[in-house]
């Protein structure tokens, strides 16, 4: 390659410079006048905005989750259960359904009107494109009907299993857990008791002790969903309870299918579950039990009389007797004809005074001729129950009930208002004004006015909204009565009693999350759980974990530069000469 020409001979590199170009030391001067930028922001706000996913990011474990559930107490602990494993694992829980990313959807399956809001909420979902996952006894039922196709579907044995449904859910898979859970090849009562929840009311504990029930009751859907008898075994009731008083919890309710048939698949019954939690109850906090069919509940009079009896225990027991119809609860398959009922409460009036007897009724089902129906109506003006469901019977799809030939739709309506008149006729708490009870105060009523107590009869008591009462034993003297409620005037210096061993959790807050939970998780943020099966797949504590050490590490590279910027505006002039 041949060279280029070259006029003049250059003995050195730096003879290139030119008696026009800048000398070393001119460069050292104008650098006098020129002073590093320190770029000031928002160094927290920053770093969040880069940590922040995109807009169209599907990480699980960052989103917001609305909660809706409809139906029984059975199916409101199972949401609260979903609530807490979701918000452990990093989920925020809100109240808003339009600032939610997924739309969780407990169903109830009992009457035709729960199920249609279900499936409104649903289409609402849909229309405002949000991810959904369904729960409850809907789809457990009859998960292949049309509206749920392409939907994930939690069952109500696998609510132990939402973090991974919702995960799924939210990277666009569609996910469905209906399995039984068994031990052994025996069906068990369902997720385990110990897991994270978020009550809906701090100050109450709801504990399932069964699922499912011995029935096969012709109009009943719930049993397609529930299934047969399994029972929790009794030192898990109780440590769930003590966990509860730990948790500043006063009051416990007992739901199931049918709690008087709790213990029969695995060898105990009621009454021994009863005496043991009543050892654990602290002084001043209560225990109501929940709904028992009449067949199981006659076995045990002697012992549940004298269980409603303490102290610690409502004097108060729900009991369906659906219709005083013997031929009509011969179709229902109830298993107990209507002198089995009176016997039942003829027996706790006697031995419980005072005790509060609950009952539901179905008017207008298949077969009730008029003749059967004044003969609820007659039980009804009898017992004068203070507290009353009357139900308009509802045709469930694939029940027995539902193939029969059915009572006109005009005349279930009449019988149903038919009924309510006679239930309002009559005013059960006229009697016990000028009484002074103790009553155990535990919520807000709905129109804010008033809080809500119960006495040891759980009749509602209205009280002055004053803060030092809530979840507190208070002495009132009552002043008036209506068909709901009773209100109760607090005794001046009366001594307002402490139940909870310890101060309730705040709204919204995570219960269950011990010591042990919390090791088992930050120490292995990526192994697996028996109680977290979602971890297997990675689960949203570790994504949450992996996010923090990134933050952590972002703030200290930030922190670095910043002061390399002071470090070069205020370095002496002399170490700045290469």
């Amino acid at each position: 390659m041949p060279s280029a020409a070259c006029d003049v001979l250059l003995d050195d590199i730096e003879d290139i410079i030119s008696q026009e170009d800048s000398k070393p030391q001119d460069r050292q001067f104008s650098r006098k006048h020129v002073f590093p930028k320190v770029r000031r922001r928002n160094t927290q706000k920053y770093l969040q905005e880069e940590l922040r996913p995109p807009s169209d990011s599907t990480i699980p474990g960052i989103q917001k989750i609305w909660i809706r559930t409809w139906g029984c107490s059975h199916n409101n602990s199972d949401g609260e259960y979903m609530a807490g494993q979701l918000a452990a694992y990093g989920y925020k829980i809100t109240e808003n359904a339009s600032d939610a990313d997924l739309w969780l959807l407990n169903s109830c399956t009992v009457k035709n009107p729960a199920e249609d809001h279900f499936r409104n909420s649903i289409k609402k979902a849909q229309e405002e494109n949000k991810k959904v996952v369904l729960a409850g006894c809907v789809p457990q039922a009859q998960p292949r009907q049309d509206y749920l196709k392409g939907l994930s579907i939690i069952g109500v044995q696998q609510i132990d299993r939402v973090v991974e449904v919702v995960e799924e859910t939210i990277k666009g898979h569609s996910v469905r857990l209906l399995g039984q859970k068994k031990d052994n090849g025996k069906r068990l009562g369902g997720a385990r008791l110990d897991l994270p929840k978020i009550r809906k009311n701090p100050l109450i504990e709801i504990i399932s002790i069964n699922t499912g029930c011995l029935n096969a009751c012709t109009y009943c859907k719930t049993k397609h969903a529930r299934g047969n008898l399994a029972s929790y075994p009794i030192d898990e009731l109780v440590e769930r309870a003590k966990q509860s008083f730990q948790e500043g919890v006063c009051e416990i309710w007992l739901t199931s299918e049918d709690t008087g048939a709790y213990g029969r698949d695995i060898g105990t019954d009621l009454p021994t579950l009863l005496w043991k939690l009543v050892e654990v109850i602290p002084e001043g906090a209560m225990l109501r039990l929940g709904m028992t069919n009449p067949p199981y509940i006659l076995e045990h009079l002697e012992e549940m009389a004298k269980i409603l009896n303490h102290p610690r225990v409502y004097a108060f027991l729900h009991i369906p007797v659906q219709s005083a119809s013997d031929s009509v609860l011969m179709d229902m398959k109830r298993e107990y004809c209507v002198a089995d009922f009176k016997r039942v409460v003829d027996f706790l009036k006697e031995k419980v005074p005072g005790i509060t007897i609950a009952t539901d009724i179905i008017c207008g089902f298949p077969g009730e001729t008029d003749q059967d129906f004044q003969e609820t109506v007659k039980l009804v003006e009898e017992y004068k129950f203070p507290s009353l469901f009357i139900n308009q019977f509802y045709p469930r799809p694939g029940t027995p009930a539902a193939k029969a030939e059915q009572v006109p739709a005009h005349v279930k309506k009449q019988r149903t208002k038919d009924l309510s008149r006679v239930f309002h006729s009559y005013n059960p708490y006229d009697h016990k004004i000028g009484e002074r009870q103790q009553v155990l105060v535990t919520e807000e009523s709905f129109d804010s006015k008033f809080y809500v107590a119960h006495n040891r009869f759980y009749e509602q008591v209205l009280v002055p909204k004053n803060p030092a009462f809530m979840g507190k034993m208070v002495e009132v003297d009552i002043y008036e009565s209506g068909k709901h409620f009773l209100k109760g005037q607090p005794v001046s210096e009366t001594r307002v009693y402490t139940p909870s061993i310890s101060k309730p959790l705040a709204k919204g807050e995570v219960s269950g999350l011990t010591k042990e939970f919390r090791n088992r998780l930050g120490n292995h943020p990526n192994g697996t759980s028996d109680t977290y099966p979602a971890t297997q797949h990675g689960s949203a504590y570790s994504r949450m974990v992996l996010q923090m050490s990134q933050f952590d590490c972002a703030l200290k590279v930030a922190a670095g530069l910043f002061l390399l910027a002071l470090l070069l505006h205020f370095w002496p002039e002399s170490m700045l000469i290469m």
